[in-house]
């Protein structure tokens, strides 16, 4: 367990360098860095709405004034994590990473299926605590929502279609619209993800078992006709 924190610390404090890398204001004091790291906590924990300022400032061991000294409400906190690991870390970092996946020639649909879904699963693992509170507020939240559309969709969305396109020309995938695809694609990968590392993180899991068996979902459904394993 203990090396499970302190691999989430780890993950934690790169995270934080990113911030200051990336911040247009690079003057993160320490307790405003002990506030980002218990916020992460509290708000993975227990979500937005239930975590109150006084249980992070416990847990940053700061007084709560000192969070309303750099961040006046719980909301601009929210979105000092959330808003720049969107715009300024998260966005170019899923594209660095998808850009090993997604520019090299695979000679198949199935293989780059299988890449993708590995890819993203190790980053899920490593971004847990933030990738949670993401997906938490989101729905709740028009601006990161507006943020997830323009660094996220917009910009991978049109390099899978582009994939997608490829493999319907070399006779690999069923000639429906691209975007019908992607939707049933993704929805498969991220049901899995999700249920991985959210739903049922206890759960004995054979990754390899399992991505083979969403790969096969995806490429040949649940019909009788299906191709079987």
């Amino acid at each position: 367990m203990k090396e499970h924190d302190s691999a989430d610390q780890n993950i934690e404090e790169q995270w934080i360098e990113e911030l200051l890398a990336r911040s247009e204001d690079d003057n993160l004091t320490p307790k405003q860095i002990s506030i980002l790291h218990a916020a992460i906590e509290v708000f993975s924990e227990k979500g937005y709405a239930a975590t109150a300022t006084s249980v992070i400032a416990q847990k940053a061991g700061v007084a709560e004034g000192t969070i309303f000294r750099y961040y006046k409400t719980k909301k601009d906190l929210l979105l000092s994590i959330v808003a720049p690991t969107m715009s300024r870390m998260l966005a170019p970092f899923v594209l660095r990473n998808f850009n090993g996946v997604l520019d090299v020639p695979f000679d198949s649909f199935e293989e780059f299926l299988r890449s993708f879904i590995s890819n993203r699963l190790e980053f899920a693992r490593k971004n847990y605590k933030i990738l949670k509170i993401l997906i938490q507020e989101i729905p709740f939240q028009p601006k990161l929502k507006e943020q997830f559309t323009e660094n996220i969709l917009s910009k991978v969305l049109e390099r899978f279609i582009e994939i997608v396109e490829h493999f319907k020309a070399k006779g690999e995938v069923i000639e429906l619209p691209a975007p019908a695809i992607l939707r049933f694609t993704i929805s498969s990968v991220v049901g899995y993800v999700i249920n991985r590392l959210l739903l049922q993180p206890e759960k004995d899991w054979n990754d390899e078992e399992e991505i083979n068996l969403t790969i096969h979902f995806i490429m040949h459904g649940i019909g009788r006709a299906a191709a079987p394993i």
